[in-house]
Parts: structure tokens; sequence; C-alpha cells
């Protein structure tokens, strides 16, 4: 299988590097300057699960991707996917598949529009893993899982094939009859992350620490499971129980890597992560006032951003 990994940062680099460390044929969509860089340094990961480094990793840059891949894996931030498209088209042939890696929903609507959903697999991914100023992908902890599927639930013989490609990495892969739900799921709970800390500018558990801090997680997650549920995927409680546990950790250092971004003074995916799900939520039948106020308060950082202030 032929296998286009669009980027070769942090995710892609991590997946893309270990899918090519198990002998897959991966070549990474990259631009000028990181093509440059592995070429003369090679792919490095440096990981719990073991450190590799791919020499000369297959490059290709936009200019001169002309080629159809069997599978493209797309892991792009949500603010960069209208250029990713635009690069990655000649790629995409009338067997092409695209496993997109990203949180929400939107991005689907995007690739369908422009490739067909035919093309189009359900995926996300679990990993806390950075890229340093030398180019190292540094995996940071010891989970890393990549979870993929048709969306209509069935068991085709190409999902089948993507399953055969990850057969032996050092990551866990995980085909699923039910990756739409999977993504729901995960979005709900990455949106009550991003959205509270974001909000609050701190950690779960200072805000649980605060006055009325445990309050307004829980009225937060309530409203991301409402318009879940009005959309035809609500959380099972188990689901539930457990983002709530995560959410209400007392000392909790945990934080969404939006809330990093923004407080760096970076580029954020508030219409991707907190916006798109707000406006899905007309049928939830509630104002989802927290939700609102997450997303007013993103918008609020980007318009100052825009006007060059920080944080």
């Amino acid at each position: 299988m032929k296998i286009l990994v669009v980027g070769a940062g942090a995710t892609g680099g991590y997946f893309g590097g270990r899918l090519a460390e198990s002998g897959q044929d991966v070549t990474f969509l990259v631009r000028k300057h990181r093509a440059e860089s592995l070429a003369k340094d090679g792919l490095v990961i440096r990981s719990p699960a073991g450190d590799v480094t791919i020499p000369s990793p297959k490059t290709v840059q936009a200019e001169t991707l002309k080629q159809p891949f069997d599978l493209i894996i797309v892991s792009c931030k949500a603010y960069h996917l209208k250029q990713v498209i635009d690069d990655m088209a000649p790629a995409v042939g009338p067997q092409t598949m695209i496993l997109p890696l990203l949180n929400g929903m939107r991005h689907l609507d995007e690739l369908d529009a422009r490739f067909g959903a035919e093309h189009v697999l359900g995926g996300q991914c679990v990993i806390a893993a950075t890229l340093d100023p030398e180019g190292v992908v540094r995996h940071l902890n010891a989970a890393a899982s990549l979870t993929f599927g048709e969306r209509n639930g069935s068991r085709s013989e190409r999902i089948e094939r993507v399953a055969q490609a990850m057969a032996k990495v050092r990551f866990e892969p995980r085909l699923t009859m039910t990756i739409l739900q999977d993504m729901w799921d995960k979005w709900v709970f990455l949106a009550s992350l991003a959205g509270i800390t974001c909000l609050m500018r701190a950690p779960i558990g200072d805000i649980v620490a605060a006055p009325g801090g445990m309050h307004a997680i829980q009225s937060l997650l309530e409203d991301c499971r409402r318009v879940a549920e009005a959309c035809g995927h609500a959380p099972s409680d188990l689901v539930i129980q457990r983002a709530n546990s995560v959410l209400t950790e007392q000392g909790s250092t945990l934080s969404a890597s939006m809330m990093r971004d923004l407080e760096q003074g970076a580029p954020i995916e508030a219409d991707h992560v907190v916006g798109d799900l707000l406006a899905r939520g007309g049928a939830a039948g509630s104002d989802l006032s927290t939700l609102r106020l997450a997303y007013t308060n993103l918008k609020a950082y980007e318009a100052r951003r825009a006007h060059g202030s920080k944080g």
C-alpha cells in the first residue's frame, strides 16, 4: 500500500514514522525546509515505546506531487485544511482512501465536498507529542493510538487493507465499526476541555478548586452532550461518566493544547472544535449558554490576536 502522510510534524511524523519503521511504503508531503531537514537528519522519533530514526525518508512537495496514493493520512490543524486540500489533490485517484485525524466533524464536510464522501474514512488519534526546535518528534507519554473505520459502519475490503498495513506498527491501531460515534465522543470531551481551560486560563485542578468551577465544567460538558444528542450521536452514560471524572479531578494539571496555543499567542481551532459544535446545536432545545460563552472567549482572543495583542 502506497501511503502519503500530510506533514511530518508531531502527529504525522510519529504515525507516519512508525508506519515506515514497520516496512510500509510511506511518503511525507512537506514544505521545502522540512524536506531538507529530513534529508539531512532523517525522521527522528524519541518515545517511551522505543526510539527510531528513519534515514532520508521519502518526501514530496506540493508542486511536484503528481501520482495517486492508496491512502492519504491527514493530520494538519483545522486552519490549514483548505491549503492542505489543494496541496494533496493530485494524490487523490479513483481508489484513494483519505484518513483524516482532525478533531470535530467539519473537516469531513470539507473533504467530502472536494473529493467525494466515498473517498473519506472516519478517523481519530490519541497522542501527546511535540516537534522540538531540532525537528525531533518527541512522544511525551506511553499512549499512542489511531482509530479508523468506514463511516457507514461496514467492514469493507479496503478498510481491512488499512488494518493490515498497520498490523506491525509500534502504536495501537484500532479498526472500529462505530467511528462516527467515537469521533463525536472525543469531540464532546475535547470541546469541554478546551472550552473551559481556555475560558478560565487554568488547568482543570485550578478550575475545580475555584468557587463555581465545578459547576462551570459540568455545565459546559452538559451543553456539549446535548448537542451530540440532538445530532443523533448521544454519548453513552459511561462515556459521560469518564469525561466528567477526568474534567473534575482535584489537583489535575490537565489542560487543552488549545489553551497552550492561546497563551503563546498562536492560532487556535476555535471554529472547528467549539464553534462548529455550537452551530450544530440548534436542535438541542436550550440556550447552551456556557458553550456560547466559551466560544465568545475564543473569538475575542482571535480578534485581539488579529490586532496584534497577545493572550
